[in-house]
């Protein structure tokens, strides 16, 4: 069976970007990607302008501007890409739509620090006439991809449980210490919307979270479990587990993001490359349906970082042609921005907790 994962491209492949940012996540997947699809990013700008020279002159973009506000003021930008921390977003998405020159606007997640300012940057889109997109980059992940064209073409029957099983180490960024994040907000928050990808917006969210032993800034949210539940009965389950054991300290790592999918007609089982080494490596799956004698076992070359990326850019590029929402647009986003903020109130409130108490 033929499982699409590619994203469809946009027609004109020339739209003028202009990059906001330029740390890892630019230089190494939003860049890489951009250039491996055709894209054509034209200006950069960084809070230190040097990092922005540097970038620019390892990706081949010609114009550096002074700041991130100069290049908002470059009337010839057609698309920004923003690539910064969460509470620094919001205001430049605001500061954009006031110069009313741009066609789309693609944000990072979380969409700013909380349900709130997502749904500020959302109407100021709105209001501007810009489409927003936001780069919830694990649904193009080869083997979310592939999964998700599975669930579509009914071969797995009907959904009964999925799990998302992420036993990593992250590298918390500075910005996080200052807001007392580590979990929910910047991991969980992939494989949330991975769900609803898959899946559709649940009933309700039950969490439980704990500290992180290696981490020392003061955070609650450690390590995250959860349960969504769904009116169909169908339950998701994730755990994000970003202690993994002393595997920093001298035990030997198991390091690993491993999904499943469990349906009344088929089994998928995939292993997300994106915590290997390197982390280019592709992801794997494996999946069967009544019938089958054995498992299949799809490749790909593709990997979640960087070419995820070419994804969410892709998406944005091609509402712009259509003149439609994206499939990540900021709307849809909100479903993810509240189910994550329900999680957070479950926590403080030790019960089940529907997304719609979050967004009215």
């Amino acid at each position: 069976m033929n499982l699409p994962i590619h994203a469809e491209m946009p027609q004109r492949k020339d739209w003028r970007i202009g990059i906001l940012g330029a740390g890892f996540i630019v230089n190494d997947c939003h860049l890489v990607a951009y250039r491996k699809a055709g894209f054509n990013p034209v200006a950069i700008a960084a809070r230190t302008r040097d990092r922005a020279v540097e970038a620019a002159q390892r990706h081949g973009i010609r114009l550096v501007h002074e700041s991130p506000e100069a290049l908002l003021d470059d009337p010839t930008i057609e698309v920004l890409d923003i690539a910064v921390p969460p509470a620094a977003q919001v205001p430049l998405i605001q500061a954009a739509c006031k110069r009313g020159t741009l066609r789309g606007i693609l944000a990072q997640k979380p969409l700013g620090v909380d349900y709130a300012e997502a749904l500020t940057a959302v109407r100021a889109c709105e209001e501007a006439g810009i489409v927003l997109g936001v780069n919830q980059n694990m649904r193009y992940d080869p083997s979310v991809r592939a999964a998700r064209e599975l669930l579509r073409s009914g071969r797995l029957g009907e959904p009964v449980l999925a799990t998302i099983d992420m036993r990593g180490i992250p590298h918390w960024m500075p910005w996080q210490r200052d807001l007392g994040w580590a979990t929910l907000r910047i991991m969980s928050i992939h494989h949330l919307d991975c769900f609803r990808g898959w899946f559709g917006d649940p009933d309700r969210i039950y969490c439980s979270v704990r500290t992180d032993p290696r981490t020392t800034f003061p955070h609650v949210d450690g390590i995250a479990t959860y349960i969504l539940e769904y009116a169909s009965g169908l339950r998701c389950v994730g755990i994000d587990d970003t202690w993994t054991g002393p595997a920093k300290e001298g035990c030997p790592a198991d390091i690993r993001i491993e999904w499943r999918i469990e349906g009344t007609d088929g089994l998928a089982i995939g292993d997300v490359g994106w915590c290997k080494d390197p982390y280019t490596t592709p992801s794997t799956m494996r999946w069967a349906a009544k019938g089958h004698r054995e498992f299949q076992k799809p490749q790909w070359p593709e990997a979640w970082f960087p070419d995820a990326f070419i994804g969410t850019m892709a998406q944005l590029l091609v509402a712009l042609e259509r003149r439609e929402e994206p499939e990540i647009g900021g709307r849809d986003n909100l479903k993810t921005m509240a189910l994550v903020e329900a999680a957070y109130r479950s926590v403080e409130l030790r019960r089940a907790v529907s997304p719609t108490e979050i967004s009215g």
